[in-house]
């Protein structure tokens, strides 16, 4: 991992610590900058296996809020357990060719079947305790230092993965961290912004005999075209209104009554 992807995940992470919304942090920790930069640095080609990798990022979360908040293990104990199912699919993905366009299609379609459970769970469950956002103890120096040795670290594991390095979660073991408080609704708005990542690495996949240029050009304008139609307000259709009949002028005071529509038409 260079200094430069060093440093770029130190920006995401530090990002995602000052923002106090979830949805927020769960959107700018989706944004495919450690991707990029891991294509740009690695050479590595989007495949089948960098699509399932998106799955993995999906586990890490939903392992690390597990853990976490239903086993109460310590949360460095938990990103440990994350890292672990990652790199358990990772191993299980590399060891077998998996087509592109399966790849696609599976993970396309796994996306949409979660999205369906997450509603039908949230339109049975009861309305959510409200997120504490509260952030650490830790002073701002000494933060920034701690993330970006965290952020140096997590590179070089990912290094060992191979192609698999492409969306391994090396910002995602500190964010994880500073959203420790909000895993379960950090991760609900993650799975559903990735369909994002999903398009950016098939746009990716679809140019990358091109140029590379082109192939990110083309990545991060599918991820833009999924973000926009995931996150607009949608317009719903407006209701007719009605049309209420003629209305009768107010008599005046202690006069008589003004001639209607109706006897108006009858002289």
């Amino acid at each position: 991992m260079t200094w430069g992807a060093v440093l770029l995940v130190t920006a995401v992470v530090w990002a995602v610590s000052v923002i106090r919304s979830v949805r927020v942090r769960a959107f700018v920790y989706s944004l495919p900058l450690p991707m990029t930069l891991a294509l740009l640095t690695t050479g590595h080609r989007v495949d089948g296996p960098q699509l399932l990798g998106v799955v993995g990022l999906n586990l890490f979360f939903v392992t690390v809020a597990v853990t976490h908040r239903r086993l109460r293990w310590p949360i460095l104990l938990a990103d440990l357990a994350g890292v672990a199912v990652y790199v358990a699919l990772s191993a299980g993905v590399l060891a077998a060719p998996v087509p592109f366009e399966v790849a696609l299609a599976g993970t396309v379609a796994l996306w949409a079947l979660t999205m369906v459970l997450l509603r039908r769970r949230a339109a049975a469950a009861p309305p959510p305790e409200p997120a504490d956002a509260r952030r650490d103890g830790l002073a701002a120096p000494v933060k920034l230092v701690v993330i970006f040795v965290g952020a140096l670290l997590t590179g070089l594991l990912g290094e060992l993965l191979r192609g698999m390095v492409v969306t391994f979660p090396y910002s995602g073991v500190l964010v994880a961290v500073e959203a420790r408080r909000q895993l379960a609704e950090f991760s609900r708005h993650f799975a559903r912004n990735s369909l994002a990542l999903i398009g950016f690495l098939a746009g990716h996949h679809y140019l990358q005999d091109t140029s590379p240029a082109l192939a990110l050009a083309g990545g991060w304008a599918a991820f833009a075209l999924v973000s926009a139609a995931l996150h607009l307000p949608r317009r719903r259709p407006a209701r007719p209104a009605a049309h209420p009949g003629p209305e009768r002028a107010a008599p005046r005071p202690g006069g008589r009554p003004l001639p209607g529509p109706e006897r108006s038409a009858a002289t």
